[in-house]
């Protein structure tokens, strides 16, 4: 299954991303089927190749959810924005107790 996903590319500590359309499970550093445009993170700047984008979601391809928003936000997908789900971290304080709180029941 082909997906529209992010490459990133350039320096250390100076990301930028190139919009490609690679298979799904495919790993990063790998040739991507077809370079649909690019983005720089530091300066929000995207440049897409519209016609490209429409066809391979035409055809199937399922963008990231990341991908997606990009795409919302430069008009080429008109639907709702995706949240992105990220895990909380648990704070240290809590994982002590916690660990302290099972003790003190058998006790």
């Amino acid at each position: 299954m082909l997906a529209i996903k992010l490459q990133r590319i350039g320096k250390k500590h100076q990301p930028s991303y190139r919009l490609v359309v690679a298979e799904r499970r495919s790993k990063m550093a790998a040739p991507p089927v077809e370079d649909l445009g690019s983005y720089n993170s530091f300066t929000k700047k995207a440049t897409f190749k519209k016609d490209r984008a429409e066809y391979w979601l035409k055809i199937g391809a399922q963008p990231t959810v990341t991908a997606h928003n990009l795409l919302v936000k430069e008009g080429m997908v008109s639907s709702a924005k995706k949240s992105v789900k990220m895990p909380k971290p648990v704070a240290k304080q809590v994982q002590k107790e916690e660990a302290a709180a099972p003790a003190e029941a058998t006790a």
